[in-house]
């Protein structure tokens, strides 16, 4: 069992920039995929960015692709999502996403799910 808990979501200017971050419950988080998600007002959730465990290789959403970096840290069970050049459409509350092992990027069918952190962006 895992739990995430994301941090970091607030009111922003477009333009801006935002760090979230994602703790992990557990001692194997370097075993885990993990990604982000978002879903905006009257909208599906949406695939923002993933990592894979071991050789933490990354996948972006095009809509997001140049803006958004995802990294982890497994010493800190933590996995960060670098947003800049905020745009009022990245409006959303943010999700973590863990998955073990499993290194396919493509799948967004991911296990374990934090609350969601909100991100908003004023214009």
């Amino acid at each position: 069992q895992v739990t995430l808990e994301e941090s970091g979501g607030g009111l922003v200017q477009a333009g801006d920039s935002l760090r979230l971050s994602c703790v992990a419950s557990g001692r194997t988080f370097s075993t885990y995929t993990m990604g982000w998600f978002r879903q905006a007002p009257g909208k599906e959730r949406e695939f923002v960015a993933a990592i894979s465990w071991g050789d933490s290789s990354t996948r972006y959403a095009d809509s997001v692709k140049g803006r958004v970096t995802i990294s982890r840290d497994n010493s800190k069970n933590t996995v960060y999502l670098q947003m800049n050049s905020l745009k009022s459409e990245d409006t959303a509350v943010y999700y973590c996403a863990a998955r073990y092992l499993d290194r396919e990027l493509t799948n967004y069918d991911y296990t374990y799910w934090g609350q969601g952190t909100q991100v908003t962006v004023s214009s």
